[in-house]
């Protein structure tokens, strides 16, 4: 009995250990980082010991600035500082950069001027475009017109824009969003923004949360974090001297942006959701962030926080450490569930990291899909720990404000492309299809290629019977890499029979000059004509009833389909001569 039972202990611990040890695997296979004021950015191997596998260099006279990120494809988004900025502080920039693999500059862009200017974060959106964190400085006058107690020295207030490229240095504005447009103030009800209490204005900023002296009234907000929820159409910002993190919604216009009212969540502007200090609008709860960064949602894919938000706590932890804060929002579609008089919830993070260092200032996180996580020094080390907080890999002194790990394929696969001429034919008819990749970090891809309709060629010739969608799934076999490419071709049932369905209904004249006309139709509800071309490709679509102008068709044979209520009623071939 006491031999099986220790072999059952025995076993039991075995499994334990296998379980933990297949838990606590590093994941992906390069950092990148890029070193404070420097000109270098790094993408290291963590294999086995840091070993650097790409560096960029850039211009000596833009050095890097807070955040460096790396978009799929090829290209880093970087900050850096500009030189002749006219406002200047703690992370201020100035300027950003899109830099493709090999170093050439495709967008640089200065946002800065003797009112605004970038500063900290930014965030490289889906579309192309770039968010960025701005300054934007208002008078004393404008301070005291808006309800501040403490405005001689202005207000540095902060504005978040969307920039879409019009050329390598130019740029068009296409949403913006701004903090003085969301504000209250219970001082002085003489004055702009006034409430009764703040607390019932949990949406809006209080101008005065604290008591400011005149040193630290101008920048009292400075935000540093930024993050985008393509899924909820969000942005996410941390906000240094609140010791907040803050929701907003981004599929507002910008003038919705400016008001209480529109978009997904139906509140234009306003702060969806905030969270970790609830003095700030008067609601009773535990202060959590003791200067906090890098505010960003936690990926889907993570096991263990999905879509949960988080906030780098660097002086938060246990015994003033640095500690990163993962915590589960209250979700409630598009808004987030709330009690009036309270505040929001949860009441604590669902999990704390606690480091063994103190970053006063600056550092970021990031969550990975096995559970691990990169936490940032931003003046030490760049850590991998698992979810039980075992170190897993480490890279001293990096230095660096962000750090990000991404898979081998992630930045050594191959980007697919997909095209079939022509796009809309008649069943059992040819389309060409062609396919290509392009690997950017490559000198010597070796690619093979299987289609969903069964081809292993690159440009495969198929006779499709029915509309759908042809997949081609490209492999660089010198690296073992995937990517996938679709393109979809439309097809149109074969005319065989070019007669009348209903020999009561004609088509005149034919041949046409320009305008043909339908006679013997009983009933006209849900009539659709349907022009063809030989190809099989729909040229005209009318919903007029008794007749239908071809006259912009070039000369030739057509045919035309009519049916009602969806159901064809007359196929017939005609001949267009004007």
């Amino acid at each position: 009995m006491k031999k099986e039972f220790f072999l059952s202990v025995l076993i039991l611990a075995l499994l334990a250990f296998v379980y933990k040890n297949a838990n606590a695997q590093q994941w992906g296979l390069y950092t990148l980082y890029a070193p404070k004021n420097t000109n270098k950015a790094y993408l290291v191997d963590t294999a086995d010991t840091p070993v650097t596998f790409k560096t960029w260099t850039f211009a000596s006279t833009k050095k890097n600035g807070y955040s460096t990120y790396l978009i799929k494809g090829d290209t880093l988004v970087r900050t850096y500082a500009y030189s002749s900025n006219t406002l200047n502080g703690g992370g201020v920039t100035g300027a950003f950069q899109k830099v493709a693999w090999d170093g050439t500059v495709t967008w640089d862009v200065v946002y800065s001027g003797t009112t605004y200017v970038m500063h900290h974060d930014i965030c490289p959106m889906p579309n192309g475009n770039v968010l960025l964190i701005s300054y934007e400085t208002k008078t004393a006058t404008e301070a005291q017109q808006a309800g501040a107690t403490v405005y001689s020295t202005g207000i540095w207030s902060e504005k978040i824009v969307e920039l879409k490229q019009t050329g390598p240095t130019t740029y068009t504005v296409v949403w913006e969003w701004h903090l003085w447009d969301h504000l209250c103030q219970e001082a002085n009800a003489s004055y702009n923004n006034y409430v009764t209490d703040a607390l019932d204005h949990p949406e809006l900023m209080d101008l005065n949360y604290k008591t400011f002296t005149t040193q630290t009234a101008k920048d009292r907000f400075h935000m540093n974090g930024l993050d985008y929820n393509e899924e909820l159409d969000q942005i996410a910002i941390s906000m240094h001297f609140t010791n907040e993190l803050f929701v907003i919604d981004h599929s507002t216009t910008t003038a919705e942006a400016a008001g209480h009212s529109g978009g997904n969540s139906g509140k234009g502007g306003d702060f969806l959701y905030r969270w970790g200090s609830p003095a700030n609008y008067d609601a009773t709860g535990t202060a959590v962030f003791n200067t906090i960064h890098d505010a960003h949602w936690v990926p889907s894919d993570n096991p263990n926080y999905p879509n949960h938000l988080c906030g780098y706590n660097n002086q938060g932890g246990t015994g003033g450490k640095t500690a990163i804060d993962i915590l589960n929002p209250p979700y409630n579609g598009y808004n987030y569930s709330y009690t009036t008089g309270t505040a929001y919830a949860p009441s604590t993070y669902a999990y704390q990291y606690n480091s063994t260092f103190t970053a006063t200032n600056e550092g970021n996180s990031q969550q990975l899909p096995n559970g691990n996580m990169i936490v940032n020094n931003a003046f030490g080390a760049i850590y991998e720990v698992s979810p039980s907080g075992t170190i897993l890999w480490q890279k001293s002194a990096a230095s660096s404000s962000h750090a990000y790990r991404f898979t081998k394929c992630f930045i050594r696969g191959p980007e697919a492309s997909a095209a079939a001429s022509p796009v809309s034919v008649m069943d059992g008819s040819p389309v060409d299809l062609s396919s290509s990749a392009i690997s950017y970090s490559e000198t010597s891809p070796s690619y093979s290629y299987e289609w969903s309709s069964g081809e292993t060629t690159q440009n495969p010739t198929v006779y499709p019977t029915q509309s759908g969608y042809y997949t081609v799934t490209i492999t660089d076999n010198s690296v073992g890499c995937s990517d996938t490419a679709s393109v979809f071709v439309e097809v149109t049932p074969t005319f065989v029979d070019v007669t009348n369905s209903d020999k009561n209904i004609i088509i005149y004249p034919n041949p046409a000059t320009g305008i043909i006309n339908i006679g013997g139709i009983e009933s006209t509800d849900g009539i659709q004509t349907v022009v063809y071309n030989l190809c099989g490709v729909a040229v005209v679509v009318s919903e007029e009833v008794l007749s239908t102008d071809i006259s912009s068709l070039s000369d030739g044979v057509y045919y035309i389909v009519v049916s009602s209520k969806g159901l064809q009623i007359l196929r017939e071939r005609i001949c267009l001569i004007k």
